[in-house]
């Protein structure tokens, strides 16, 4: 299945998470392998909403949200390829759906 392509992605998920370095659970070190720094922010997070062209595969369902992961290939402004799991929900309350996280794909 395929996820809405206005899905929502917060600015501060990529300016404020993912670009900034974590003591724990740090995701700057692996974005910046593909030259992801934090004046690319714009650029990763049109990368990461054309990951929504792939399928949407569901992951677990809580209280609160639907989620689903989509699996696919970020090329960063260096033109390195990183291959990634992202995690959207799906808001049960509204239907909203919201960009959670990425992480590292198993290869």
């Amino acid at each position: 299945m395929k996820l809405p392509a206005d899905s929502l992605i917060d600015r501060r998920k990529i300016t404020h998470y993912l670009l900034v370095r974590r003591d724990m659970d740090d995701k700057s070190g692996f974005l910046r392998l593909a030259g992801y720094e934090p004046q690319h922010a714009a650029r990763l997070e049109a990368d990461i909403r054309d990951l929504l062209k792939f399928d949407a595969w569901p992951v677990e369902v809580t209280e609160y949200a639907e989620k689903f992961a989509i699996y696919g290939t970020l090329t960063g402004p260096n033109g390195r390829q990183l291959r990634v799991r992202s995690i959207w929900a799906r808001l049960h309350t509204t239907g909203e759906v919201r960009f959670v996280t990425l992480y590292p794909a198993s290869s």
